[in-house]
Parts: structure tokens; C-alpha cells; sequence
């Protein structure tokens, strides 16, 4: 067992249930489409997310330690791409005409999980946190990987069942819009807490 496994889980709890791009995602997807829709996003994120813990630690880190400007790279990449997101939320139509798909599919959460600032900040300091380098280190990468994936599972679900649950308030077409936009605008405000 993990000596701080606490401490680890509590950090994978904040992190993983804080609102971020994730988070945001998989509310609009919940609420416009349904949770069996949102199912290959919440594959992809969880998957994902935990796919970036796993190579971080085999040995990416050190690559990031070492060139430091490959995060502000990725960090430029995902912005770019979740302006891109909350575009298509914005402009996205009502889930009632029956030809609507959801826009973001498991390849697109699995790969974004890598240019996700969120979730490769949080990969690296839980990384580095979290694992060492000495005879523990296939025990306690067994730990941090498992308890990434558990949390990222636990809270993209928590965050789909809620835009799911608030769909119950949705009695106009209005309001269907207005929930799109702050999407987007929750979207678009994650992007700046990167560059703060």
C-alpha cells in the first residue's frame, strides 16, 4: 500500500472534481444528450486522463523537466483547442432534432487528455509527488495510476449525471441556449486560469 495513499487520494479528489475543461464537457454533454451519449466521452476522459499518469511516469516526466517549453507548447495547443469546443457548444442545436450527434466523441477526450493544461499539470505533480525512484517504484506507480483512474471515472460520471440532472429545468428552447453558452463561457474561462 501507498504510505501517503490519503493524502493521494484526497489530492485526486480535489483535482479530478474541481470544474475544469473535463468537468465543463461532460455537463453540457450529460444535459444535451444523455448519459448514454456522453458514455465514449466519459471512456475517453477517464482513459485518457489516466493514459497521461501512466507515460508521465514510465518516463515523460523527465522530458518535461528537462524542456520545460514543451508544457507551454501543449498548454497553447489546448487553449487553441478549447476555444474550438466552446465554439461548437455555443452553435450546437437542440438535442430534440433527432439527426444531433454529440460533438465530442472517446478519440477526441482520449487524445485532448494530452493537451489538456489541466490534467498534464495535475499528471505531473501527482508524478512527481507521489512516485519515487527507489525499489518502491513499481508499487507506488501501481498506486498512483490506479487511483487517477478511479477518481477521473468517479468525477467525470458525478459531472455527466449533473448536466443530466439540471435537463429537467430545461422547459424552453431559451434555456437550452443559455445553458450552451455558459458552457462555453465555463469553457473559455478555464483557458485563462492556465495563464495565471
Amino acid at each position: 500500500m501507498h504510505p501517503n495513499l490519503i493524502t493521494l487520494a484526497t489530492f485526486c479528489f480535489v483535482t479530478s472534481f474541481t470544474p475544469g475543461p473535463n468537468n465543463i464537457l461532460a455537463s453540457y454533454s450529460g444535459f444535451n444528450f444523455g448519459i448514454k451519449k456522453t458514455f465514449p466521452l466519459m471512456l475517453g476522459v477517464a482513459l485518457g486522463y489516466t493514459s497521461v499518469v501512466f507515460v508521465l511516469d514510465i518516463g515523460l516526466i523527465a522530458v518535461f523537466k528537462k524542456f520545460p517549453i514543451i508544457q507551454e507548447i501543449i498548454k497553447i495547443l489546448g487553449s487553441a483547442f478549447l476555444i474550438y469546443l466552446a465554439y461548437k457548444i455555443s452553435f450546437s442545436k437542440s438535442s430534440n432534432d433527432s439527426v444531433t450527434k454529440n460533438p465530442v466523441k472517446f478519440i477526441n477526450t482520449f487524445f485532448f487528455q494530452f493537451m489538456n493544461p489541466k490534467a498534464v499539470i495535475v499528471a505531473i505533480i501527482t508524478v512527481s509527488t507521489f512516485v519515487t525512484m527507489d525499489e518502491n517504484y513499481f508499487l507506488y506507480s501501481t498506486w498512483v495510476v490506479g487511483v487517477s483512474f478511479f477518481f477521473a471515472c468517479v468525477s467525470i460520471t458525478f459531472w455527466s449525471l449533473l448536466g443530466k440532472f439540471l435537463r429537467k429545468f430545461a422547459t424552453n428552447q431559451n434555456f437550452i441556449k443559455r445553458f450552451n453558452y455558459v458552457m462555453s463561457i465555463l469553457l473559455v474561462s478555464c483557458i485563462i486560469t492556465f495563464y495565471i
